[in-house]
């Protein structure tokens, strides 16, 4: 089977664990870990770093660091992984889903203006969507599959609204918005994961970045909220602190950051390129002002494709291909459907037709010459093209 997404794990990660295992630090504390911080930092573009023990921590901390409170709404694109939702659930609040952007599938910031003019009101220095009366506390945009979201649309807006801005950037490290790298785009605070299938790995892991007086208090947060050496705490904190362990692995990764970003981007030109000629077959999302890092690649079947993204899948793995149908929106989640949400025309319209392909930066060209290979063999006995 061709993996969906598997790390390269042939740099110094070895040595650098061995190293871990004979200095003894392997909890969260150790010279790795603040070696971590500093390469998520330069990377990102932005002044500080803090290392979590995964993305969702990070986005959970940083919520509660920009002053999400129980009760409030947090602004969250429906079409993204339901980790971007449970966060804003874990401070109390609740996510208010809005659709995409059908060009990046990103929030939409033309529906967000739309939005908090028409359905939300000041009151006593409190932004409340007049619906519910409950505070809009932040926004929270997602770069989803490694490609920045229109944040010279979405920050003023946020900040004629005194909503500060917590990004969920979890497959995003290495991308650009307009020459900037995605650490340096206006958000307050930005969101990064290092689980096992991101294009950089800790095995597990995050990292927050933004300005260092948010972050002291992240870092604050995520370490129990510990004062000094002694047993002293003075809020409720998290045990959140990435492990010099899982750092090591991230350290050896993040020396080759700018390879793999490399291989994702020609993994997605290869797919756009070689489907070109299925006219109802399209490719994922590739905005003229950025430099995706294309996490994730593959194709969009068409409307009215008689068959679907499962039936697809399930031919591939035939062939000895693992390609996967995508994340369902968060309004139609379980936990989720009861949470406000705009009119979702084009995250309903898009998202059961997305199939993500191989795309490992181990991926070889005679596997991926297979992939296509199968995909259009796959797609004319199903009659799709």
């Amino acid at each position: 089977m061709i993996p969906l997404s598997m790390p390269d794990l042939s740099g110094n990660e070895a040595a650098y664990l061995q190293e871990c295992i004979q200095s003894t630090y392997v909890s969260s504390v150790g010279p790795f870990v603040y070696r971590f911080e500093r390469m998520v930092a330069t990377a990102a573009g932005a002044p500080h770093a803090v290392a979590t023990s995964s993305g969702t921590s990070g986005l959970h901390v940083a919520l509660v660091a920009a002053g999400v409170q129980p009760g409030d709404l947090v602004i969250v694109p429906s079409l993204t992984f339901i980790a971007s939702a449970n966060a804003v659930s874990y401070c109390g609040a609740q996510p208010w889903l809005m659709d995409i952007d059908p060009k990046t599938w990103n929030l939409d910031p033309v529906l967000l203006e739309e939005i908090l003019a028409e359905e939300c009101q000041w009151c006593d220095d409190r932004l409340i969507r007049k619906a519910t009366n409950q505070r809009v506390a932040a926004i929270m945009p997602v770069h989803i599959l490694g490609t920045p979201a229109d944040m010279d649309a979405i920050v003023p807006l946020a900040r004629r609204y005194g909503l500060p801005v917590v990004a969920d950037g979890a497959a995003a490290l290495g991308s650009s918005y307009r020459g900037r790298k995605v650490g340096d785009l206006g958000a307050d605070l930005t969101v990064f994961s290092f689980n096992g299938n991101k294009t950089v790995t800790c095995g597990g892991g995050g990292a927050v970045v933004g300005c260092e007086e948010r972050l002291q208090r992240i870092r604050h947060l995520s370490t129990t909220a510990r004062l000094g050496d002694a047993y002293d705490h003075d809020m409720i904190g998290f045990n959140y602190r990435l492990t010099n362990i899982q750092a090591a692995v991230g350290c050896a990764q993040l020396e080759r950051l700018d390879q793999f970003v490399q291989k994702k981007q020609t993994i997605r030109a290869y797919y756009r390129e070689a489907f070109a000629s299925l006219a109802t077959v399209g490719p994922f999302p590739n905005p003229d002002d950025s430099q995706s890092a294309a996490w994730f690649s593959g194709i969009v079947l068409p409307n009215t494709a008689s068959a679907s993204a499962e039936e697809l899948k399930n031919y591939l793995r035939q062939q000895g291909i693992d390609a996967r149908p995508f994340w369902k929106p968060l309004h139609l989640q379980k936990p989720y459907r009861h949470a406000p949400a705009t009119r979702q025309t084009v995250s309903e319209g898009v998202w059961d037709r997305i199939m993500v392909l191989p795309c490992s930066t181990t991926i070889t060209d005679l596997e991926l010459d297979h992939a296509v290979a199968s995909v259009r063999r796959g797609c004319q006995q199903m009659a799709v093209s």
